[in-house]
């Protein structure tokens, strides 16, 4: 605990912390936001002859519950694919489990069913794609000749190497049967309209889930240079290196989206603004750190507590909040993600230079799980690493492992809140009073 106040401030400022957290995670709700959208789109379900619907990412399940009333009677082919903490049975649509963090065989199978059902589209017809965060591991579609092994492998390079998402995303495009726009050209005879709930910098549809419905976010030889850049190519299977010869040899294709519509109805900023909005209850100063929260998460946390020490200076409560997705350069084998990562870095550093005040600091994953845990990530106080010792953990020692998860586990801070149904991104909260 904290020494300089009472253990009831602590609790308060916790549960505050984690109040403010799950409104975040309200104010994107995947069910609403399709509603709200699809009441504007009603003429347009009309006017089609039939409707295809297609929804992946983590909160596939409840965006497809939400369209299916918009749809009616026109409903000819539903598919679905999510990850297993997410799955729901959905009366009239066919609900596959894929892998995520990485891929697995039902992300190959979720991507044969959502490529069969894009192909079925005839002139007339309206495919409504429903597309969240996750969604690029959870449909799997290998260009001919590379194997589920060599994706799951080039995914967990990319991870560890400290590309960030947009980098990450514009490699596996170059890879995929449905990425990068591809998935749009297989319904290029129909009309698409695509809601997306976006947990990528700047809301950029190319982005999101490796942008199946829109242009690319990269060129081909962007792309090409990300992989160069973190030295990459010499590490690629002898699949993966062909099919990247046989893109070089290649001229790219332009290709029209003019039969696509793309719309964000959900995002990080968005719930970065509920959080914010409902922390001046409590908060009369709070601050947002950064529009997208991103880069080393060994910089990202000496950023924010820098802001922490010189807001501590100040007079009355203060509350710093951001949103976005730090990088983790993996070096050790232990277990984490970058949330919790990013909580136990600011709690060490506060060891080196104390915030004179109380204070907890939480960041969390908003579809509530960091990296391959059960954790959504973790909130911290001034007396967490001072447990941690006490109870015979060096966490020095565990975050030089990337074994953040077990270190913050030993001082009960890890922050658990289940599957929540949607994903945009992290959210970030500092309260101190």
């Amino acid at each position: 605990m904290y020494l300089d106040c009472s253990v009831s401030a602590l609790v308060k400022l916790r549960a505050q912390a984690t109040a403010l957290f799950r409104e975040g995670i309200a104010a994107s709700d995947p069910e609403q936001a399709v509603i709200s959208t699809l009441e504007t789109k009603t003429d347009e379900i009309a006017a089609a002859r039939r409707v295809i619907l297609i929804a992946f990412g983590k909160a596939a399940c409840p965006m497809a519950r939400a369209a299916l009333p918009f749809i009616g009677d026109k409903l000819v082919t539903a598919v679905a694919v999510t990850n297993f903490e997410n799955l729901a049975d959905i009366e009239g649509v066919e609900v596959i489990s894929g892998g995520h963090p990485l891929p697995d065989e039902g992300s190959i199978r979720g991507a044969e069913h959502i490529e069969r059902a894009a192909l079925s589209a005839e002139p007339g017809d309206l495919v409504l794609v429903l597309v969240s965060g996750g969604g690029s591991a959870l449909t799997c579609a290998p260009a001919a000749g590379i194997a589920l092994a060599d994706k799951i492998a080039l995914n967990d390079t990319l991870i560890r190497c400290g590309a960030d998402i947009s980098e990450i995303n514009a490699v596996r495009q170059l890879f995929s049967r449905l990425k990068g726009g591809r998935l749009a050209q297989l319904a290029s005879r129909a009309k698409v309209l695509s809601l997306i709930l976006s947990d990528v910098p700047g809301d950029d549809v190319g982005t999101v889930a490796s942008g199946p419905t829109a242009r690319p976010s990269a060129t081909q030889a962007e792309a090409i240079a990300i992989l160069d850049r973190y030295g990459l190519v010499r590490t690629l299977s002898p699949a993966l290196k062909a099919h990247l010869d046989l893109l070089v040899e290649r001229d790219e294709v332009a290709t029209s989206f003019d039969h696509v519509e793309n719309i964000v109805i959900g995002s990080n900023g968005i719930s970065l603004q509920r959080v914010m909005h409902s922390a001046e209850a409590n908060y009369p100063v709070v601050v947002k750190a950064d529009d997208w929260l991103s880069g080393d998460v060994s910089d990202v946390a000496k950023t924010l507590h820098r802001m922490a020490v010189f807001a501590a200076s100040q007079r009355g409560p203060v509350a710093i909040v951001a949103g976005g997705e730090p990088t983790v350069r993996v070096a050790g084998n232990g277990k984490g993600g970058r949330n919790q990562e990013l909580a136990l870095r600011f709690a060490l550093l506060n060891e080196w230079t104390s915030i004179k005040r109380p204070w907890v600091f939480l960041s969390g994953g908003t579809d509530g799980r960091d990296g391959p845990t059960d954790a959504a990530g973790a909130i911290v106080d001034a007396g967490s690493t001072t447990w941690m010792r006490k109870l015979g953990c060096n966490p020095v020692a565990h975050l030089q492992n990337n074994d953040s998860y077990h270190a913050l586990a030993s001082s009960g801070d890890l922050l658990m809140t289940g599957a929540t149904g949607t994903n945009v991104a992290d959210l970030q909260i500092l309260l101190m009073q």
